[in-house]
């Protein structure tokens, strides 16, 4: 049984750091690319970050360049996404999916296993 969880998430101020991890089970993702969503009540999910298969090549969304750096750790089976000078606009819950493909794409449709999601909230 392939599952992806994710933890980390919290309640924060603005300004504030959280590192979110995704933790894999079931099988390994360490030829696959993964990469971070998000989604915020009342909106669609965007993507956030993502990583190539051996975390050489990372991608973000313009909001978070600067603020945000995904990494992984392919002997952990884990990927990690550290937040920094967090925003209200940050809030949102966070999910990790990993890729059919080896190098991360924005689009969902490249993602086939996605994990449940943990909540972010940043109070401005």
């Amino acid at each position: 049984h392939v599952q992806l969880a994710e933890s980390g998430g919290g309640l924060v101020q603005a300004g504030d750091s959280l590192r979110l991890s995704c933790s894999a089970s079931g099988r390994t993702f360490s030829n696959n690319a993964m990469g971070w969503f998000r989604q915020a009540p009342g909106k669609e999910r965007e993507f956030v970050a993502g990583i190539s298969w051996r975390g050489e090549n990372t991608i973000y969304i313009d909001s978070v360049k600067g603020r945000f750096t995904v990494t992984r750790d392919n002997a952990k089976n884990t990927m990690y996404l550290q937040m920094n000078s967090l925003e209200s606009e940050d809030t949102a819950t966070y999910s990790c999916a990993a890729s059919i493909r080896s190098y991360p794409s924005r689009r969902s449709e490249d993602y086939r296993y996605w994990g449940q999601g943990t909540q972010v909230t940043v109070s401005s």
